[in-house]
């Protein structure tokens, strides 16, 4: 069999591939409440039918000053786990698993009115200048974290991811670049990775399942991090009870990597060998023979696929039939 269509464990969780869909933005909700719509259950819906192994849905904020957008999904009240339910129960009525990625933007956030960051420093002239959060403010952060992952449990997920990637707020904290601060949040990176480790460790107080974080693991800036910052960042994760590093990149200033097929697969691969943690690797990554190259050769534990699954909610039958190997699809479907 191939490994792109071996089975994977997350913790208790057994993935029928290693076909990931990534969390990404659509910008859909309706009346700016953080609620999913018809368009999220059938975004969705249709690509566990067509045959991916965990959907993840967009970034999810924790905190409704945590959106990117007025139009982003939001799990910060009770009232948005039902539409979220339906779209766990779509993604499970395919034999898929279901993702939920716990986010909140920190200054990049294009809201109007207040935002907040580590430090006070604008994303760009085009980005309001944020509020540097207080201790006590941090302390609500990370309790709405908590917060929302007792919620993703009640909507029926099977796995949380913790964005700390694209220069979103936690990964505001671990760069140097955006953090300015003098306190136990700020300086070493012992201290910049603090609010991370004390989200994971309030998310493990309400989640049994696996918990992932999407990092960004090279800020593709002087003075910023490098794929060597993050091998400690991965153990210390690792030690709080994360069982596997989404290796993605940059985001974090308005600087465009790159960008060519496969090109962050290195970094997955590196933090692997130098951390002893499992990786998912993203980024270009368009067909199966060369994502079977990534996980035959070790470079990463599941593959993440994102614009490609835009193009084509049914990648996975198209890559089985390249490698040779047979999927069932949706039974309505089988006089196809």
């Amino acid at each position: 069999m191939s490994k792109l269509f071996s089975s994977y464990k997350l913790q208790d969780v057994t993935l029928k591939n290693r076909i990931v869909m990534s969390p990404m933005c659509m910008y859909s909700v309706e009346k700016e409440d953080g609620i999913a719509t018809d368009f999220h259950l059938t975004h969705y819906m249709s690509r566990a039918a067509g045959g991916v192994g965990l959907v993840f849905t967009e970034a999810t904020a924790v905190q409704a000053v945590g959106r990117i957008s007025a139009n982003d999904l939001g799990i910060w009240n009770d009232e948005q786990i039902p539409m979220l339910k339906r779209i766990t129960d779509g993604i499970h009525y395919h034999d898929a698993k279901a993702g939920i990625q716990l986010a909140h933007a920190g200054r990049k956030s294009e809201l109007e009115g207040r935002i907040v960051a580590p430090s006070a420093i604008p994303f760009s002239d085009k980005y309001g200048t944020p509020e540097e959060l207080t201790s006590e403010e941090i302390k609500e952060v990370v309790a709405d974290f908590r917060r929302a992952a007792y919620r993703a449990a009640e909507a029926g997920f099977d796995v949380i991811e913790i964005h700390a990637a694209h220069g979103y707020l936690l990964h505001e904290f671990l760069s140097p670049l955006t953090n300015r601060r003098e306190d136990t949040y700020g300086g070493p990176a012992g201290n910049r990775y603090r609010i991370l480790s004390e989200v994971i460790k309030a998310v493990r107080e309400v989640w049994d399942g696996p918990v992932i974080v999407r990092i960004s693991a090279d800020d593709y800036a002087h003075g910023g991090l490098t794929p060597d910052d993050y091998i400690p960042f991965a153990k210390w994760m690792k030690a709080d009870g994360v069982e596997l590093v989404d290796t993605s990149s940059g985001g974090l200033v308005p600087v465009a990597p790159n960008s060519y097929p496969g090109y962050q697969v290195p970094f997955a691969e590196k933090i692997r060998a130098g951390a002893g943690i499992a990786t998912g690797a993203v980024g270009l990554i368009t067909n199966a023979i060369q994502a079977e190259e990534i996980l035959g050769n070790g470079r990463a534990d599941l593959i993440f696929l994102g614009r490609e699954l835009l193009r084509n909610p049914y990648f996975a039958r198209e890559a089985a039939s390249q490698l040779g190997e047979e999927i069932a699809g949706p039974i309505q479907y089988s006089r196809a």
